[in-house]
């Protein structure tokens, strides 16, 4: 079980992300509607995991997954974005993501990457 935190400007997909992950047991901490408000929230709830959408106002997901990752280097964000191009999810994995979801989610692979970061969490506390 993971502590997550769903970051995307979209209600539709944080309660769509939200359904999934509370379907596999994890418990979402919060939720942040863009980048700057991701920052905040990580550094006070510092969870396990983060579901971050790319395009969203103040701050995009790249930015603040960047400023994230400066503050803990060991952060696990998973980026989700409509903008599938390969140089987007290069500059993602780029910036700190461990993995990439395009938009709209496709569950098996959301499930599958989300269960990467559960098995890399528990190597990462042994």
């Amino acid at each position: 079980m993971m502590r997550v935190l769903i970051v995307d400007d979209s209600a539709f997909m944080r309660i769509r992300i939200r359904n999934l992950l509370e379907s596999l047991g994890h418990i979402v901490l919060d939720e942040a509607t863009d980048g700057n408000e991701a920052i905040v929230k990580y550094v006070e709830l510092r969870p396990d995991l983060v579901t971050m959408d790319i395009t969203m106002p103040i701050k995009n997901g790249i930015e603040a997954t960047k400023a994230i990752r400066a503050f803990d280097p060991k952060a696990m964000i998973l980026m989700t974005s409509a903008m599938g191009q390969e140089g987007m999810v290069k500059e993602a994995i780029l910036s700190g993501a461990f993995d990439f979801v395009v938009k709209p989610v496709d569950e098996i692979r959301f499930l599958n990457a989300v269960s990467k970061a559960a098995a890399l969490l528990m190597a990462d506390r042994k």
